[in-house]
């Protein structure tokens, strides 16, 4: 017997708890691989400013090294000569080690804003998803 198959309802609205279940999970899967992409991007911004904080730290570093042998420089003309150039060379120093101090305040701003190296932004959105799923998983 050819039999005829019946027409099957549509099931716009109604889904089986099966694909409802299915469908939450690939939310979720979804969810979480964009959250650990974020945690990932936000990890990365911080060791950027992790590394342009110690590389301030750093130039101030060897610009304090140049400084103190300006210095020292400084010192053998003031005892060899008279005012005019030990002044000079005085001068020159100061503005070294102002540049020095400059650039280790900036790199020290620079570290802080790094630290703690924990994605915080991303912790805030996983919270905020969390908190949606259970207001959602009551209704």
């Amino acid at each position: 017997m050819t039999g005829t198959t019946a027409p099957r309802p549509v099931r716009d609205e109604h889904h089986s708890v099966g694909e409802l279940v299915g469908q939450a999970t690939e939310q979720l899967s979804r969810l979480v691989r964009q959250e650990v992409a974020l945690a990932k991007e936000e990890l990365a911004e911080k060791g950027r400013r992790a590394g342009r904080g110690g590389g301030l730290l750093g130039a101030a570093g060897a610009v304090a090294y140049v400084g103190l042998f300006a210095l020292a420089g400084t010192a053998t003309a003031a005892l060899s000569l008279a005012l005019p150039v030990w002044a000079a060379a005085l001068i020159v120093t100061a503005v070294l080690f102002v540049t020095a101090g400059l650039l280790a305040v900036a790199g020290r701003a620079q570290l802080r804003r790094a630290a703690p190296p924990t994605p915080e932004a991303t912790l805030g959105s996983v919270r905020a998803d969390v908190e949606e799923i259970r207001e959602r998983a009551h209704r």
